[in-house]
């Protein structure tokens, strides 16, 4: 039986096949009798008469060509919309459940965003923004540096949000010798690591992070939170703009509060030239900031791709597909 998958993630037909030949191996789909219709355009028109023969959508993981409700609709028999990555905001997931198609996603960035939460740390730790922008300057600041730079060995760091990313930073830092500890509410037991109420991590850390969480809105850090730090305390955030007051973060650093403070993560993005970490960041604060490309590697992109394929095929060979965002469990 010929099976029609609509790819709108910009990735080469080669590659798709290439990643989709072990995974149809595995579920025992013949890969030669799976159309792949690529549209990397946001055509709407031509995405719907793409997807009115389609059997599953491989969605954008760019999340530039969304699937709105009228798009849904003309999903003729679609059993599946496949979003590789985590987010899935340009998706109606409410229309197409209506329809009684699953959306589902393929989280594959964890290790990304966990490299670059520890990266973000250890730069504000070792103030490694400072140091390049003196030396450029034809500074040689040692003497200065070393009395205000640190370590993360032996210190200890609390994450916020003990999601997929969450644990895989843990473990990262676990391995620079940091004693860990996290807060979450949704999360019981995680690696072995301590779980304390929120404001003991908070006012007991060198480094905090914040994660996503399972649970929604599971801490917000706002000037309340930003009281408990330690003046020594630094400040990563890799989470959805939600879990934050960045302006109560600025002034908490302007004011010496906390130590310093990396973005990766804003609201709106991108944010506009006066936000008050850029302007910190012109002025020269221990602030590093990021244009939200934790989990934007090609490695990931690849990993998430393949598992959206691999739920596409389960679908394809009769079975249910994993990570369902939009429909009940039964």
């Amino acid at each position: 039986m010929p099976y029609k998958v609509l790819v709108l993630s910009p990735v080469p037909e080669p590659l798709v096949k290439s990643l989709a030949l072990p995974i149809a191996e595995k579920y025992g789909v013949p890969l030669v009798a799976v159309e792949f219709k690529t549209v990397f355009v946001a055509d709407y028109e031509l995405v719907k008469r793409a997807g009115a023969d389609a059997d599953a959508v491989l969605g954008d993981y760019t999340l530039r060509i969304g699937i709105p409700a009228d798009v849904c609709e003309a999903l003729g028999r679609a059993k599946l919309i496949a979003q590789p990555g985590a987010r899935y905001g340009h998706i109606d997931v409410e229309a197409c459940a209506r329809r009684g198609v699953p959306v589902s996603t393929a989280p594959a960035e964890a290790a990304a965003v966990a490299e670059h939460a520890v990266m973000l740390a250890l730069m504000l730790v070792k103030r490694a923004l400072y140091a390049h922008n003196k030396l450029a300057e034809g500074v040689w600041a040692q003497g200065e540096l070393a009395e205000i730079v640190g370590e993360i060995y032996g210190k200890t760091w609390g994450i916020v949000g003990m999601g997929e990313d969450g644990l895989e930073t843990a473990a990262r830092a676990a391995a620079l010798g940091a004693r860990l500890a996290y807060y979450d509410p949704a999360v019981a037991e995680a690696g072995g690591f301590t779980r304390l109420p929120l404001d003991k991590l908070l006012s007991e850390s060198d480094v905090v992070s914040v994660h996503s969480s399972p649970a929604p809105r599971a801490a917000v850090i706002g000037e309340r939170e930003l009281r408990l730090m330690r003046p020594s305390a630094v400040l990563v955030f890799v989470a959805g703009a939600e879990f934050v007051d960045a302006d109560a973060v600025a002034e908490a650093v302007r004011e010496g509060r906390i130590a310093g403070a990396a973005f990766d993560v804003f609201s709106p993005e991108p944010p506009p030239p006066d936000h008050p970490l850029l302007r910190l960041a012109r002025e020269g604060y221990n602030v590093v900031l990021t244009p939200h490309v934790g989990g934007a590697t090609p490695e990931a992109r690849r990993r998430a791709i393949a598992a959206a394929l691999e739920n596409i095929f389960r679908v394809l060979a009769g079975q249910r597909p994993l990570n369902v965002v939009n429909m009940p469990r039964g």
